[in-house]
């Protein structure tokens, strides 16, 4: 393999990943090396990327599963990838996220973030809860998350 087929390069959600996609594709596997906390955090990103790149319904829950990890840095990542998704499967474990006064700050922040890219109206009410929370990173996000919303519930093309 050349060093050009190692550099990373943009997923098909227009981002540059931290770790290649796992070469594995059956969810039950990689829901496995997601969950295990003994696999090194580089195998357990390619896990979570493979599992966002399957885009099934099991896929989403065994992200959601994820939640449930020591690692503040994978929960983040969890909630990013769920956004990317914009599955509304999601919506329920996300907003547990963001309701959760225990969570890192930053996971938080994604989760309200990944709320507003979802775009279920559903999640209005507790992104609203959210916009005056102490913590700046909770309530810009919230706030950033409802103008998203917002922006959806237009009738017309919006133009910058």
């Amino acid at each position: 393999m050349s060093v050009a087929d190692r550099v990373p390069c943009v997923s098909e959600y227009g981002s540059v990943d931290p770790a290649p996609p796992a070469k594995e594709t059956a969810v039950a596997k990689l829901r496995l090396s997601l969950l295990d906390e003994e696999n090194k955090m580089f195998e357990r990103m390619r896990a979570l990327f493979s599992l966002r790149n399957s885009r099934t319904p099991e896929a989403v829950s065994a992200l959601c599963e994820g939640f449930s990890a020591s690692s503040a840095l994978l929960r983040h990542e969890l909630a990013y990838v769920l956004g990317q998704m914009q599955d509304k499967l999601a919506v329920p474990k996300l907003i547990d996220v963001l309701s959760d006064a225990n969570e890192h700050v930053m996971v938080r922040h994604e989760a309200a973030e990944a709320l507003g890219a979802i775009g279920d109206r559903t999640a209005r009410a507790v992104l609203e809860q959210f916009l005056d929370d102490p913590q700046p990173e909770i309530s810009e996000s919230c706030e950033v998350a409802l103008d998203l919303l917002a922006l959806c519930d237009e009738p017309e093309d919006v133009s910058w």
